[in-house]
């Protein structure tokens, strides 16, 4: 059995994760010297993400967590992903044995600096050597992360960022959706507003079309930002988007740990019609998971809220 305070303080590391909306889409169950990993699908955001692919790729997020706290806790990880088909969501189950990876031990210091930063950021550039470590980080998760580096392709990406922004503010399941989400720090989950503002700004999120506002806003972001990349997998099926969020949480520690914040222009990769155009936009071969920024900040930015993670525990 594992110890009930090493499996506190793992999972502790494993839930400040990103997801989507910030709906903590996960659970934890203690099997002895094990942990399973299971999607948790009542979190689920069938308007936004009707496949749920992004829901497993927060998931693999949290996954990469547990992996790089058990590293500083002197553990190595195995992991076998879908270990057992029957028992449904059951994403993957981590054992622990072995020497611990030293680069995971070190990410794990970055766990309690990632955040996720919407501002504009600060005008500096990222240099070529991190960028190219950012890369080699997904790489050794089975993913590739493609730089967008010429004005021509910044501004295409812009303008799907529009087009997406556009196709899922006319929705009017969309704007219901995302407004549910729309909570006050007390709640623990959800998209963070103070708790007098949250009642109106869901009326207005549900009522009015801002769509093109919007767009407008994140396709400056985008073409601005000082790093704009795709981070995207060989395949789509479940392994691949648990490996993406693995190889995305990698990316966004290892930013961190040098002082880069990230956020997500997703609209591209989220409404089915463009992910194609993103996809021929990269010239990868592969299948885009993620439109993200990196910069970095002169804002101190709070760490989202987590529920506890006895929410989370199945033993």
């Amino acid at each position: 059995m594992l110890d009930s305070s090493l499996v506190e303080r793992l999972i502790e590391a494993a839930i400040h994760a990103p997801s989507s909306h910030n709906t903590q889409p996960w659970k934890f169950e203690v099997r002895g010297d094990r942990v399973r990993l299971h999607a948790d699908r009542t979190r689920a955001l069938p308007v936004n993400d009707p496949d749920g692919r992004e829901l497993v790729i927060s998931c693999g997020c949290a996954l990469m967590n547990l992996r790089a706290a058990a590293a500083s806790e002197g553990f190595g990880t195995s992991v076998a992903t879908t270990p057992d088909t029957q028992v449904d969501d059951a994403l993957a189950e981590v054992s622990f044995s072995g020497k611990p990876d030293k680069a995971l031990a070190t990410l794990a210091k970055a766990i309690a600096l990632r955040r996720t930063f919407r501002k504009r950021f600060a005008g500096r550039g990222v240099p070529d050597d991190i960028v190219k470590s950012l890369q080699a980080a997904a790489e050794d998760e089975g993913a590739w992360l493609l730089p967008l580096q010429s004005a021509e392709t910044r501004n295409a990406a812009g303008a799907l960022v529009v087009e997406g922004a556009r196709l899922q503010w006319a929705d009017p399941s969309w704007r219901r959706e995302l407004a549910r989400w729309m909570r006050p720090r007390h709640s623990g989950d959800g998209l963070t507003l103070p708790w007098l503002v949250a009642p109106l700004a869901r009326i207005v999120v549900r009522t009015f079309d801002m769509g093109s506002s919007v767009g407008a806003k994140d396709r400056e972001l985008a073409i601005n930002s000082p790093l704009l990349a795709v981070l995207g997998t060989a395949g789509d099926g479940v392994a691949d988007r648990l490996a993406a969020g693995q190889a995305l949480e990698r990316v966004l520690l290892a930013a961190a740990s040098v002082g880069l914040q990230a956020s997500y222009l997703n609209e591209p990769v989220q409404v089915a019609l463009l992910r194609p155009k993103l996809a021929d936009l990269c010239g990868h071969g592969g299948r885009p998971q993620c439109l993200l920024r990196l910069g970095y900040t002169e804002d101190d930015v709070p760490m989202a809220p987590r529920r506890p993670f006895t929410q989370v525990l199945v033993r």
